[in-house]
């Protein structure tokens, strides 16, 4: 039999700890965010669904994004245990500058579409932390602006080469000019990759008000209202334009790129040079032979080819046909730290993140970012520890293997 007895007020006081919330609504949103997929959760219910979709989505049926997360589930790890780890180092370094964590804030187009603070949100936050942070071709914000927005942040500016070379070659001057310390040439987009979200969506750049917009509107009035009451969405390093991605995409960039170019690019370009969109042990060989300085393991996030390589896959044929010539990074579906880990593990000096920290961008602007970077922060820092390595330095292939 079980005594019952009206409990004494002293025994339930102990209990009762109500939970001191911020008394900012974006702030207690974001607090309740206890990982990247949380903050995807609230930016879907943030922003429109074309921007989300633009964000979120993928080339063709988006076979190679889900491969890319599916990799990342096959990874096993293998711990040690009784290992002292009561301080655990995140640091290390990259492109020979030291980080206090393995990743870098990629280069991501037209940054303001997902909330209005846009690039110098996510460079405050880069140069706060540490991290470097690149700024794309296609951003909403000039090299310049952003310089003097994060003057203090390691830059990196990753370019597209045009058909308008002389074009090209004015932003690696200002590139130059605006102390970036290295210049991402992206190498995967000959021709637009096919965005079905977006077509379907009817996405352009600007967005367009149309019926479907404009009711859409009423379910996200925040976002409308920021849109239209600051300055104009517009790529700052290209004229404006009316139509889809896509069709810019295909306008400008340059599809006859070939490996001297990459050549030509390393004669005049002073700081340290990254090949991104390598998917291939003989195409990382061949761009570090051209002067690469770093090649960036990257099937785009997914939205060029569909059914290309899967970053985590191809990373250890990369890391050995380099074989430390250069430094060797991975992009491409990485949203948890144990992912960094994994790819660190597998040979990567660090990985590239895009969409999680857009997913903070867009659930709560400059604030949400910082989430999506202390979340991944941390998360690294605990998987070292369950790990039993107690430095990013001391990881080690043997750490990690996928299963079948």
């Amino acid at each position: 039999m079980v005594t019952r007895r009206v409990p004494r007020w002293s025994e339930l006081s102990e209990l009762i700890r109500p939970r001191v919330l911020p008394g900012d609504a974006t702030d207690r949103r974001l607090g309740r965010a206890a990982t990247i997929g949380d903050l995807r959760d609230l930016a879907r219910r943030t922003v429109p669904r074309a921007v989300f979709d633009y964000t979120d989505g993928a080339a063709g049926a988006e076979i190679s994004l889900r491969r890319s997360r599916e990799a990342f589930a096959r990874v096993e790890f293998r711990p040690s245990v009784l290992r002292d780890v009561s301080v655990v180092d995140t640091g290390t370094t990259l492109l020979g500058r030291p980080s206090p964590v393995p990743f870098v804030l990629a280069p991501t187009g037209f940054t303001r579409l997902m909330h209005t603070a846009g690039e110098p949100a996510v460079a405050r936050v880069a140069e706060r932390v540490g991290l470097p942070y690149g700024l794309s071709t296609m951003g909403t914000t000039s090299l310049e602006d952003l310089a003097a927005a994060a003057p203090g942040a390691r830059r990196w500016f990753q370019l597209y080469l045009w058909r308008d070379r002389a074009a090209s070659a004015d932003l690696v001057e200002r590139a130059r000019a605006a102390g970036y310390e290295a210049l991402v040439l992206t190498v995967d987009t000959p021709v637009a990759g096919p965005r079905l979200r977006d077509v379907r969506n009817g996405f352009t750049i600007p967005p367009a008000l149309s019926l479907r917009t404009m009711a859409n509107a009423a379910v996200h009035p925040r976002w409308w209202i920021d849109l239209l009451t600051t300055p104009p969405l517009e790529f700052a390093s290209l004229n404006s334009w009316g139509g889809t991605v896509a069709e810019l995409a295909d306008r400008v960039f340059e599809p006859a790129a070939t490996l001297a170019d990459l050549a030509d690019l390393r004669a005049t370009w002073p700081g340290k040079l990254v090949v991104k969109g390598v998917q291939t042990a003989e195409d990382a060989r061949a761009v570090v032979d051209a002067g690469a300085d770093a090649v960036v393991v990257s099937n785009h996030g997914g939205r060029q080819l569909d059914r290309a390589p899967t970053p985590l896959e191809e990373l250890p044929h990369v890391v050995r046909a380099v074989d430390g010539r250069a430094e060797v990074y991975l992009d491409g579906g990485v949203l948890e730290g144990a992912d960094i880990v994994a790819a660190v593990a597998s040979g990567a000096q660090g990985v590239l993140v895009g969409r999680a920290y857009l997913y903070g961008l867009m659930a709560g602007g400059e604030r949400g970012v910082q989430r999506a970077v202390n979340l991944l922060s941390a998360e690294v820092a605990r998987t070292l520890a369950l790990l039993g390595v107690p430095s990013v330095a001391e990881l080690t292939p043997d750490r990690v293997r996928l299963r079948p």
